[in-house]
């Protein structure tokens, strides 16, 4: 009777192993971890935000977020993929003098703090920031510093889960706004894989090239092998290309399937550079998205958007991007913002990742 008794417990064992699931086995679509959008975001001067108020309240309320500097985010709020807006400045100096302060200076009112202090908007390189003139207050104005601190995080957690680095590429004017951004060209797009490539060596990165391996596509390569486990990809971070149309299609350009490239671009699923996609509406693309999570791709969706979700305390869309298995889910509030309401995107635990509820299996 022990033994039967032992051999039933050793059987219980094995079955709860197997449900579980070991790390080495875990691919990297089968967990969902939580990011933020425009990460590097400080709301405007309540100055700012008064002009902007004038023109449109509307776009003043969904301006009013401020996220922590990156490095905070990674460590206290597990955040594992964040989002960059990057303009060209190949001169420097083409975002020092925002308008809007101007306006308020010359009316005698407070700007606020100045975003060139010390220069830092004068040397030329990729800036980030969101929209000129109005919008321009950043946690970390140079591209390259923003790069810098992702990579410090990371050497000092050599263990953290993947982060996925989200580049939204900018160059349209905006009507009524005097700076006129660089148009990003051929030669912007590959300064932009330079720095990039200034910072992270390729053995600290997750790129096309490591998923492609000697497949002559990416969704051929998924079939054949799947994503890299998360036991394998710890410590690395992976970038992506939020653009779409003519600027995607200029960065795949000499490029098949993204070969040599660093940045993954969201395409159809057919297309050779196939792996990682934007489907930013998780209520409308909710049953695209499920789809895609099925066939082994990874999909960016966001929880939120200006910032009503959180005013109205309404979870529906946070609920579904959860529910859809997009691997990385976006948000302005991964802590709540009292003076609106308690609504935060937050896993249970606060951990850093979880179980995809679509494909995912529960690990040890």
């Amino acid at each position: 009777m022990a033994t039967r008794c032992l051999n039933f417990l050793a059987l219980l064992f094995a079955a709860g192993a197997c449900a579980l699931g070991a790390e080495d086995d875990v691919r990297l679509n089968q967990i969902q971890v939580i990011g933020t959008h425009n990460s590097y975001h400080v709301a405007p001067h309540p100055n700012v935000l008064a002009l902007i108020r004038i023109a449109s309240p509307k776009q003043a309320d969904a301006l009013d977020y401020t996220h922590p500097p990156l490095s905070e985010q990674f460590s206290r709020l597990g955040i594992r993929q964040i989002e960059l807006d990057v303009f060209a400045d190949p001169k420097g100096g083409l975002f020092a003098e925002p308008s809007s302060r101007a306006i308020l200076r010359t009316a005698g009112r407070d700007p606020g703090p100045d975003p060139d202090e010390g220069g830092r908007l004068r040397t030329p390189g990729f800036k980030v920031l969101h929209v000129p003139d109005i919008d321009y207050r950043t946690t970390v104005s140079r591209f390259v510093e923003a790069l810098k601190e992702i990579r410090a995080w990371s050497s000092a957690h050599p263990e953290h889960t993947p982060i996925l680095v989200l580049c939204e590429l900018k160059d349209q004017a905006i009507p009524g706004l005097p700076t006129r951004p660089v148009t990003f060209t051929k030669t912007e797009l590959d300064a932009l894989d330079c720095e990039i490539l200034s910072v992270f060596d390729r053995a600290s990165m997750i790129t096309p090239d490591d998923v492609r391996g000697s497949a002559d596509s990416l969704p051929e390569a998924l079939k054949a092998r799947g994503w890299p486990t998360l036991e394998s990809s710890r410590g690395k971070v992976m970038f992506a290309l939020d653009n779409e149309g003519s600027l995607r299609d200029l960065y795949l350009e000499g490029h098949p399937a993204l070969q040599g490239r660093p940045l993954f671009v969201s395409v159809a699923p057919e297309h050779p550079a196939a792996a990682w996609m934007k489907m930013n509406d998780a209520i409308t693309d909710f049953d695209r998205i499920v789809s895609l999570v099925r066939a082994g791709f990874l999909v960016r969706t966001r929880a939120d958007t200006d910032t009503i979700e959180s005013r109205r305390n309404d979870t529906t869309r946070r609920d579904k991007a959860f529910a859809s298995g997009a691997q990385f889910v976006s948000t302005d509030f991964p802590e709540p913002r009292p003076e609106f309401s308690d609504y935060v995107v937050r896993f249970p635990g606060g951990s850093t990742h979880r179980p995809n509820p679509i494909n995912g299996v529960r690990t040890r």
